[in-house]
């Protein structure tokens, strides 16, 4: 673990891609092939691949007690050390002594993770955690505590691990980033390439995709100025949610690549009869069978997070599950073929289920959906499965029409889409555009909370915010109002089971929690590490679909404030 822990100190220690790529290929060729696969995971930020649903569950605050407790240090001597370094990891190799005899091995460390996992309940996974930290080095201590935070904080994006794995092991970098998309597993893929078989990597169901992601537009002229072919749909105000069906069985991933699928029971039915295997994209939205149309996102809400929905709640709350996008079929990825030919695949792909098409006109062709029975036998819940309408627009003017169109429909706006652009997990070019018009908003970090007033006295109900500067957050504003009282008292929970400085009234918390914020404008300030402070900043709703990291960037704000200024 001390070779893994100075490798990320060198490479924490400089700015340069490709010196931080070549630290990491000649780390993993002086290790064994076991201790490089465990290694790629670790570098990428994780305790476990991509594919594995383990996780380690240890909360900042427990984290926190057992640092201070193997180090000594009264909670003073922890709040200065975090208020120098800034992440609790950083904080353990400050604080833990040098002893003699200390260090552990990497896979040491792999197999408690593993035994953390699997421990039941905060005392044993606690236990756990103690006797693992109090055995290595403090260096090695450092990046073990970051490995289990998710914080590993050394400019190192997995992507850059891909290309030290092409470097390391030979293969093209496109060939690593194929085998390591189907796998899952870093781990694997270094397997793989250092064996010579990386043509071998193939597509393993219900690990989900990266989702292929739209960049924000002012106007119908912009949606246009990219590409002349255009395909148009609504955008809806529901989850993003990527299906796997394989041999009947029927799971839903989120964006944050969690699992959903308990959280809509009726949905699987709907789907498990597809005559080929598939990996589908699309919306979750409540909805409203007698009008076609999707409910706003706050009824959806309701769902969220949800191990057992009442059948009250399915009943009051269907969903339904609009599909625009396929990226597997029948054993192949379709991903790198055009829009078009996805679509026509797509359609193929429902038709032969005889699912559903649900047109903006109302048409629609009868088909068989998922039911959910209850009790009683004529109880039922019927789970729609819909082709998203896809439209085309010349003009300005027809752009515009639809889009109020939309609007009108009570969707949030347009996606705009490149009919020629093949399907890019996880990234945000200007392939995919997606047109609202509203008070600017903005997907932030909550890095800390404050106690509330009056009514809300008890309760963690002042959020500051933050966007990122690169491998930074920087705080842009505060708020307080926005939320139901029952999010506050359920956020309010979470927020003391992961903090990370408490300072009386205010508590910094681990930068996990990501809230949509609306505001009238942006004005430059000092008051904030950003550069910029949010006028009547209100929250919009929790995104528990979303990844800290998937959060907006100083850039966004730049170009919001930018953009007002015209």
């Amino acid at each position: 673990m001390l070779r893994l822990a100075k490798a990320c100190e060198e490479i924490a220690g400089t700015t340069k891609k490709l010196m931080k790529t070549g630290i990491v290929a000649d780390y993993l060729k002086s290790r064994t092939v076991d201790e490089a696969e465990v290694s790629a995971v670790f570098l990428s930020g994780r305790a476990f691949p991509v594919w594995e649903e383990t996780t380690l569950q240890v909360g900042g605050r427990s984290l926190w007690q057992i640092v201070a407790e193997l180090s000594g240090s009264d909670e003073a001597e922890m709040n200065a050390a975090y208020r120098r370094h800034g992440d609790l990891g950083a904080v353990a190799g400050d604080v833990l002594p040098e002893r003699a005899g200390q260090g552990v091995g990497l896979l040491e460390v792999e197999a408690a993770f593993r035994q953390i996992a699997a421990a039941r309940g905060p005392a044993a996974k606690a236990a756990i955690v103690r006797d693992l930290i109090s055995r290595p080095t403090p260096l090695e201590a450092k990046y073990i505590v970051k490995i289990i935070t998710g914080d590993l904080r050394i400019g190192l994006k997995e992507s850059l691990v891909e290309e030290a794995i092409s470097r390391a092991y030979g293969g093209t970098l496109a060939e690593v980033q194929r085998a390591n998309m189907l796998l899952g597993d870093i781990g694997e893929t270094v397997r793989l390439a250092a064996s010579g078989r990386l043509a071998e990597a193939a597509m393993r169901m219900f690990h989900p995709l990266g989702f292929m992601l739209a960049s924000p537009i002012e106007s119908a002229e912009e949606g246009l100025s990219y590409f002349a072919k255009v395909a148009v749909e609504d955008k809806y105000d529901g989850i993003r949610a990527q299906a796997h069906v394989k041999d009947g069985e029927v799971r839903f991933f989120s964006r944050t690549r969690d699992e959903i699928t308990e959280s809509f029971p009726e949905l699987p039915d709907a789907l498990a009869g597809l005559a080929q295997d598939a990996i589908l994209d699309g919306e979750i939205v409540a909805w409203e069978s007698p009008t076609g149309r999707a409910r706003p996102f706050s009824v959806l809400q309701q769902r969220l997070g949800r191990k057992k929905v009442s059948d009250k709640m399915l009943q009051e709350i269907p969903v339904a599950y609009l599909v625009f996008d396929v990226l597997y079929a029948g054993g192949e990825l379709v991903m790198d073929r055009p829009l078009r030919e996805r679509g026509r695949i797509l359609d193929e792909l429902l038709a032969e289920k005889n699912l559903k098409h649900r047109g903006h006109g109302g048409t629609q062709r009868k088909g068989e959906q998922g039911k959910l029975a209850f009790g009683e036998a004529d109880e039922t819940v019927t789970a729609s499965v819909l082709r998203a309408p896809v439209l085309r627009a010349a003009s300005t003017e027809e752009l515009e029409e639809l889009f109020a169109a939309a609007q009108a429909r009570g969707n949030e706006g347009l996606m705009i889409k490149d009919f020629d652009s093949p399907y890019t997990p996880g990234k945000r070019g200007k392939s995919w555009l997606k047109m609202k018009r509203e008070l600017a908003t903005l997907d932030v970090v909550v890095t800390a909370v404050e106690y509330g007033h009056g009514k809300r006295i008890g309760v963690l109900s002042d959020y500051t915010f933050a966007v990122w500067n690169g491998d930074k957050l920087e705080n842009i504003g505060k708020a307080y109002s926005g939320l139901t009282d029952a999010e506050i008292a359920e956020m309010t929970q979470w927020f003391l089971e992961h903090t990370l400085e408490d300072q009386g009234f205010r508590r910094v918390v681990e930068p996990k929690i990501v809230l949509e914020v609306a505001f009238n404008n942006m004005m430059r300030s000092d008051r904030h590490e950003s550069g910029y402070a949010l006028r009547f900043p209100r929250i919009v709703r929790l995104r528990p679909d979303k990844s800290a990291e998937e959060a907006d960037t100083i850039e966004r704000a730049r170009e919001i404030f930018e953009g007002q200024r015209g």
